[in-house]
């Protein structure tokens, strides 16, 4: 397997509000950035997308190290709480459902698909690619092209 480094960052302009995610996959030397912005979505939505995004773009099966200063992401998989959400009917508890359903789940498939191990960074500390990832998703933001979170608000 490819041994691959991701760093990934997503943002908001309000929350919700307007969202930008930047994602960084690294190769050897070869290195590739990826970005999107939406119209209304939310901090959280777009940490994870740039997850999903950063390993659908993937070709082949790899073996990834991914950085991430969202705890709401690297705590949901490495805590297992993504499993047992889906195991509970996509429910926190007995009482509270699951957020961002449709997005864990395109992640669950990318995580069956490649050997993925989430290290935690802590953001806006000087780490080159979380805060490369952090512009680029600032850029989206402020890009003008801004696509439709079609399942914010369906959740």
């Amino acid at each position: 397997m490819k041994e691959v480094v991701i760093y990934t960052d997503g943002a908001c302009s309000g929350n919700p509000g307007a969202g930008g995610y930047g994602a960084i996959l690294m190769y050897g030397s070869a290195r590739k950035e990826l970005s999107a912005g939406y119209r209304l979505t939310t901090n959280n939505r777009m940490e994870v997308l740039a997850v999903i995004a950063a390993l659908e773009a993937l070709k082949e099966p790899c073996s990834v190290i991914l950085y991430s200063d969202s705890k709401y992401v690297v705590d949901a998989i490495e805590k297992g709480w993504v499993t047992k959400w889906k195991a509970n009917g996509w429910y926190r508890n007995k009482k509270e459902k699951a957020s961002n359903v449709d997005l864990w789940e395109r992640l669950l498939v990318q995580l069956e698909r490649h050997k993925v191990r989430f290290q935690w960074v802590k953001g806006h500390a000087d780490n080159p690619g979380n805060e490369r990832c952090d512009e680029l998703a600032r850029a989206a933001i402020v890009s003008g092209d801004l696509q439709e979170d079609e399942n914010y608000g369906n959740m």
